[in-house]
């Protein structure tokens, strides 16, 4: 694994959240755009990251997992070995100062690749919940309170890094459905409507 991965800037341009291991766990930093003033948001232990901010910046949307017991230790000798296994993930949300961190699915799948809604209500992520073998990934939206999730997409090829635009009215996803060969992904541009 390396040091500091999956990068994204605040919409209203003046921080940066981020992955890194530098304290030997998988956990989310913030920082200025310049790489000053890096403060750590999340600090249980267990895999913290690919995160976004809310438009406002107020927020911030992320997969996590919290690990406990053996499952710790497990995870720990992975880490170790820069492997991780992410069967599990949840989503999260938590205010952009790192304060009021909370778990709005609990379906015990894979769920990652969040993004919030120009609402800032909303948060569209990918999910294989609904496959059994693990392995089809569709699209749901769910209110940052946890309520009112949505399936989005019923295929049975992979469907995820949903991003929205600023205005709404357009999703941008990849997928790997009308594929010209095993594993090709593509992106493809649909109108939003609620």
């Amino acid at each position: 694994l390396r040091s500091d991965a999956e990068a994204t800037i605040s919409p209203t341009g003046n921080r940066i959240i981020f992955t890194s291991v530098r304290n030997g766990d998988l956990d989310l930093y913030s920082m200025n755009l310049d790489g000053s003033d890096i403060k750590q948001l999340t600090t249980e232990v267990g895999y913290d990251g690919g995160a976004f901010y809310s438009w406002d910046g107020k927020m911030i949307c992320y997969r996590g997992w919290r690990h406990t017991d053996s499952a710790a230790l497990a995870y720990k000798e992975l880490l170790a070995k820069n492997l991780v296994r992410p069967t599990r993930m949840e989503i999260m949300v938590m205010n952009s100062d790192g304060f009021g961190k909370r778990q709005i699915t609990n379906n015990g799948a894979a769920n990652f690749a969040p993004f919030f809604h120009p609402d800032n209500r909303r948060i569209i992520f990918a999910s294989n919940m609904a496959d059994r073998k693990g392995r089809n990934f569709d699209l749901y939206i769910i209110n940052v309170d946890g309520t009112g999730l949505e399936r989005v997409t019923y295929n049975e090829t992979f469907d995820s890094f949903p991003m929205f635009t600023r205005n709404g009215k357009k999703l941008v996803f990849a997928s790997n459905r009308n594929a010209k060969a095993r594993g090709e992904t593509n992106l493809f541009l649909a109108d939003w409507k609620d």
